[in-house]
């Protein structure tokens, strides 16, 4: 059985053909425009948790990037402070090998001697109050503002220390034990700087400076020792930062497949959208012509 095709379903089905037909032509205007694919979540609702996702994963990924750029700050710091605290107490050493030839020396000669020392101690002090920011890379999370006293006293910080989240699972330690590394009070490298000055200026033939060779070895092996975890510390930032830089990478291309138009497709696609919809007009009209009877209805 043939269905009945009246006026009024012709032009309902035109009505609804012409209208989906300007619906996609606007969409592809709204494209063209904004060189996106999707203007709101309800245009394509799975697409649009995807790209939110992305996005997500896109701002977690800055901040990781920042975290590591500040940590490698820190490490660098560190690693300046030591290598210099490494050359002080080197020389130090010569220092202390050069006073301990007690025969050799005037008492003159050796108060020169002490006097260095007493300058590589105020230099040794500077490096270990080094700082990054405005904080103490050997205080941890101490806000005493200086990691050592002038009498060579460790303000403390807590024994975690400072650490930086550089992934979803990594952390990094950016600072460092100043106690560990200088000792603090009387075990402190700098209360051996004060003996050994004392020793050279002592006149007790039964003071040996020599008696302090030992300890200066034991300091300058701490440092070094400390510098190569810095070291360590610091490749495990760079390789961190290297992997965020790829992330980064992938994940804006991702986002750039989600939400980015192409824009050479969205035009050709436009101008057939624009002809189509401009034929189904002039056909749509010339099938549909208006009588008396629309009007009197």
């Amino acid at each position: 059985m043939i269905p009945r095709v009246t006026s009024q379903t012709q032009m309902r089905s035109a009505q609804a053909n012409l209208q989906a037909s300007a619906q996609r032509l606007a969409q592809l205007q709204d494209q063209s425009s904004t060189l996106k694919t999707i203007s709101r979540a309800s245009d394509d609702p799975a697409r649009a948790a995807n790209a939110m996702a992305v996005r997500a994963e896109q701002r977690a990924t800055a901040q990781y990037t920042r975290n590591a750029d500040n940590g490698n700050g820190w490490l660098t710091t560190l690693d300046t402070a030591l290598g210099a605290s490494t050359t002080i107490l080197t020389r130090v050493r010569d220092l202390t090998v050069q006073g301990a030839n007690a025969g050799t020396m005037s008492p003159a000669a050796k108060e020169a001697i002490a006097v260095q020392i007493d300058g590589l101690k105020k230099d040794l002090l500077s490096q270990a109050n080094a700082s990054y920011l405005g904080r103490t890379v050997f205080a941890g999370n101490s806000d005493a503002g200086v990691a050592f006293s002038p009498e060579g006293v460790h303000s403390g910080g807590s024994a975690a220390g400072v650490e930086r989240r550089v992934g979803v699972d990594s952390t990094v330690r950016v600072d460092a034990d100043g106690a560990a590394v200088f000792g603090t009070g009387d075990t402190s490298v700098f209360k051996l700087l004060d003996n050994i000055s004392s020793a050279l200026r002592s006149k007790d033939p039964t003071v040996k400076v020599s008696d302090h060779l030992a300890a200066v070895d034991a300091a300058v092996n701490t440092v070094i020792a400390a510098n190569s975890d810095v070291g360590a510390r610091q490749a495990r930032i760079g390789s961190a930062s290297a992997g965020l830089v790829s992330a980064k990478g992938s994940l804006e291309a991702q986002r750039v497949q989600l939400e980015d138009v192409d824009l050479a497709t969205v035009i050709l696609d436009l101008k057939l959208q624009e002809v189509a919809y401009q034929s189904a007009l002039a056909v749509t009209a010339r099938v549909i012509q208006p009588t008396l009877m629309d009007f009197l209805s």
